[in-house]
């Protein structure tokens, strides 16, 4: 395969809330960012070979992201820069303990614009892993773009990896955001998903039960992240929560999307299939991905904060 994982998704900019100018006003800083090239630079950090499938503006923001993945080491021949559309952006604040609140610009984005007409088939078709999440569904042409990348990675025997980020103003409702987001699913091999997403998707207000109705859809595996408690990993046959480190929180942009391209690092390294991995095997992956949260957290931003490999072996050896 030419490619370990490929991505499909948004890839925008952060505006972080970073501070106040000396007339008091609130500055933001210009982080790059987007779920899905969050989680492809960590891959790319721990040396796989990674492409991004996407759409950006032909504007100032547009150029910098492009710019970003290319020196990060992601792919960008999949990625269209658009002149009809702006490069979607996203205002974050941030409260003391470094949680977020958004404020989106993308009415529409050029995230959302994304065709199937415009989708690279020679990258989908030569990927052992493709990724998608939620925020591509919530809108048309990119929907169908995303279901449709979905299948054509599928057929060609690709591992499928689903991230339902939840963000509930780009959603008409709550109940069309779990309806769609819940369709997805069952076409996921492996997924990654937060507590609070896991209850929007199964109405469970128990995160052991939340997993298990998940892996009744049909993933082989599912991580369902638990903030400083960790993450609850978990197959059909079996649970096991895997501790979080404890680390001052700077910013929380980019956590659970550092945790899964850790995670996928890690378990890619093994060479098998989800099936075949140990619960030691696992347990290892989690604690890797942990520790890339962890490091994650303590920067402000998303790409910017991600760690490289080096500095995640050398925390757990410290830890």
């Amino acid at each position: 395969m030419k490619y370990d994982v490929v991505a499909l998704g948004e890839l925008l900019i952060d505006f972080t809330e970073s501070g106040k100018s000396t007339s008091g006003m609130r500055l933001f800083e210009q982080n790059p960012g987007g779920a899905p090239a969050n989680m492809l630079t960590a891959l790319s950090h721990f040396g796989y070979k990674t492409a991004f499938i996407g759409k950006v503006g032909d504007d100032m923001h547009g150029r910098f992201l492009i710019e970003t993945l290319e020196n990060e080491g992601i792919d960008t021949s999949g990625v269209i820069s658009d002149p009809g559309q702006f490069t979607t952006l996203a205002f974050v604040g941030l409260d003391e303990k470094g949680e977020r609140t958004f404020s989106f610009s993308r009415k529409p984005g050029a995230d959302t614009m994304l065709r199937s007409d415009e989708l690279d088939r020679d990258i989908l078709s030569s990927c052992k892993v493709f990724h998608f999440g939620s925020l591509s569904l919530t809108n048309e042409p990119s929907k169908s773009a995303t279901l449709d990348a979905v299948r054509i990675a599928k057929d060609s025997g690709a591992v499928i990896s689903y991230d339902p980020n939840y963000r509930a103003s780009l959603w008409l409702d709550e109940k069309t955001a779990a309806e769609v987001m819940r369709s997805c699913v069952p076409l996921a091999d492996v997924m990654k998903v937060s507590d609070e997403e896991s209850f929007l998707l199964t109405g469970c207000s128990d995160f052991n039960l939340a997993a298990d109705r998940l892996l009744a859809m049909g993933p082989k595996f599912v991580a369902v992240t638990l903030g400083s408690d960790g993450v609850l990993i978990a197959k059909k046959d079996r649970k096991e929560r895997v501790d979080a480190f404890h680390v001052e929180s700077i910013d929380t942009t980019g956590a659970g999307d550092s945790f899964w391209g850790g995670f996928l690092s890690c378990w890619l390294s093994y060479g098998v299939d989800i099936d075949e991995m140990t619960w030691d095997d696992l347990r290892n992956c989690a604690r890797t991905a942990n520790a890339v949260a962890a490091l994650c957290v303590q920067k402000r931003g998303g790409i910017p904060a991600v760690p490289k490999k080096i500095e995640v072996e050398q925390f757990l050896q410290e830890h």
